[in-house]
């Protein structure tokens, strides 16, 4: 049963991203960088089982602004795929406009922690897994998600560049 529902899924997301294509639409998405309680060193990455199957990635999905904030579809997507509650508030690490498979979107990166680490997967996800930060634990070679590089990835500390032109030398 897993494998037909992975082939419908799969079979899905190529017509979908057809679609994108041909009409170019504005979406909006959102990933979780997820700690489990008690413990800023790990956090939960997902493999999905209908695309991009062999790449860690953070959970996450689409939401509409005029619906939900997104915080509130991080909170839904984590309920979503992995039964799991979030405590306390979702932070924003980032928010950014990407331009891929022929859609404009919006995609916003939280962080925020698990209320525990029981993790039970839907059928979209193929494993769920406990992380260190530093990933000393990813398995060899296994790809990594470029929304997760950037979330766990430091904060810039410069300051931003002034735009006021330097003053004349005296």
């Amino acid at each position: 049963m897993s494998r037909v529902l992975g082939a419908v899924l799969t079979a899905g997301h190529r017509l979908r991203r057809l679609w994108w294509r041909v009409r170019r639409p504005r979406t909006f998405g959102v990933k979780v960088l997820l700690h489990p309680p008690e413990d800023p060193l790990r956090f939960l990455a997902v493999r999905h089982s209908y695309v991009d199957r062999d790449r860690w990635a953070l959970p996450g999905g689409r939401y509409r602004p005029r619906r939900e904030s997104p915080a509130e579809a991080g909170r839904r997507e984590v309920a979503e795929e992995l039964a799991l509650a979030i405590t306390g508030d979702l932070q924003e690490v980032t928010a950014l406009e990407t331009v891929t498979e022929g859609k404009r979107d919006r995609l916003t990166i939280l962080v925020g922690t698990a209320a525990s680490r029981e993790v039970s997967t839907s059928l979209e996800l193929s494993e769920a897994r406990w992380l260190r930060t530093d990933l000393a634990d990813v398995p060899d070679g296994a790809p990594l998600s470029r929304w997760l590089r950037i979330a766990l990835s430091p904060p810039d500390p410069s300051p931003a560049p002034s735009s006021r032109p330097d003053p004349a030398p005296r």
